[in-house]
């Protein structure tokens, strides 16, 4: 029995010294921007992106292989954020193109249809359902990354997407030349 577990002991402290050193050995690094990008995106991981998690978005965006608005649940402010970084058009040019289109979007539960089965808190990478077994559940939209996965598993249909509400966080100005008869009115002027 003790020679038992000195030798696993023992084969446990090789393995690990070996792992160790394989690990300093050929270890990479990574561009101080790519940590930086990370920093900003809101780190739930949520693969609404096409990437598999935020670090992945983050390299592809460094390495301009995908565009600063990448990330909806970030919205404009994360993509204003990231065009600021690596350096894109934040004019609504080839950088931010096609950000207007797409609103940010939140689950919103329509709460007479809501059973209680706790399915759809149980999937929300941000915690923004809140609710408790056999009681009506309903959303944070502050916490809401509109990310599909309670939409998904909700076995009464009673959640859809919506806009986000305008609150004092997410306004922001129109650019003028986008308004209708703004630049009219500077002609006429």
């Amino acid at each position: 029995m003790l020679y038992a577990v000195t030798s696993m002991t023992a084969l446990g402290l090789g393995l690990g010294l070996m792992l160790g050193l394989a690990a300093r050995k050929f270890h990479v690094e990574t561009p101080p921007v790519v940590d930086e990008i990370e920093r900003i995106l809101p780190g739930t991981n949520c693969g609404q992106c096409g990437y598999p998690g935020c670090r992945a978005g983050a390299e592809a965006v460094a390495e301009g292989a995908a565009p600063v608005t990448l990330c909806p649940p970030g919205g404009r402010e994360v993509a204003l954020q990231l065009a600021q970084i690596t350096g894109a058009d934040a004019s609504g040019g080839a950088g931010l193109g096609g950000l207007e289109e797409a609103e940010p979007m939140v689950a919103f539960i329509f709460e007479d249809h809501c059973t209680g089965c706790t399915k759809c808190f149980k999937r929300c990478p941000t915690d923004a359902i809140v609710g408790a077994n056999n009681q009506i559940h309903t959303v944070i939209t502050d916490a809401c990354i509109g990310c599909d996965a309670c939409i998904e598993v909700c076995p009464t249909e009673a959640i859809i997407h919506r806009t986000k509400p305008r609150t004092l966080r997410n306004w922001y100005w129109e650019n003028p030349d986008q308004v209708s008869g703004a630049g009219d009115m500077r002609k006429s002027a």
